[in-house]
């Protein structure tokens, strides 16, 4: 161990560690949220369900590309994944160089701003999913996943990699702030 003058020991070392650990944290966080976030568009961007009634030359058919908050869903999931791809190389340089300041502010702020992007989205495909499961008898939206049950699950269940990957983000601008703040 290092003394200073003083006769204190040095905690560069260690705190060397813990910022390699956290950069680490970091890398692994993206890395899952990628996975969450594209799992999450390609669930939804793959949906659909097409019903007979009376005949089979008569059908009901239920798209994603039907719902516009959908669509916003399948969007922004993949311009989110998109982002989190292309910052894993700037979070490999935080574990080699732990110096780096404001690439480290610049993730915060672009994490901050797919943050906003990947709740909105998952919010409005929420709010329908609900509508489909429960309809609305006030504005007589009858709820259609009695009829369009696989639709519904696909769509209700690629809303999990959604928010997942929200959660995570939160906590990837928790690390870097934590990182940050170390300096």
């Amino acid at each position: 161990m290092n003394t200073d003058e003083h006769g204190e020991t040095s905690k560069a070392p260690l705190s060397r560690g813990v910022s390699r650990g956290v950069s680490i944290l970091d890398l692994v966080l993206r890395v899952i949220a990628v996975v969450g976030t594209l799992a999450s568009a390609i669930a939804m961007g793959t949906t659909n369900q097409t019903l007979p009634f009376f005949t089979q030359f008569i059908r009901f058919k239920a798209r994603y590309s039907d719902f516009p908050a959908f669509t916003f869903f399948v969007v922004a999931n993949s311009i989110v994944s998109a982002y989190l791809i292309l910052s894993l190389p700037l979070s490999i340089v935080h574990i080699i160089s732990s110096r780096a300041k404001y690439s480290r502010l610049i993730l915060i702020l672009s994490d901050a701003a797919m943050l906003a992007l990947v709740t909105a989205a998952a919010s409005a495909a929420a709010a329908i999913v609900y509508l489909a499961h429960k309809g609305s008898a006030r504005a007589n939206w009858f709820a259609i996943c009695q009829q369009f049950d696989s639709f519904c699950e696909r769509t209700s269940g690629s809303l999990i990699g959604s928010f997942a990957a929200m959660v995570l983000l939160i906590l990837l601008i928790l690390v870097s702030a934590i990182s940050l703040a170390r300096r």
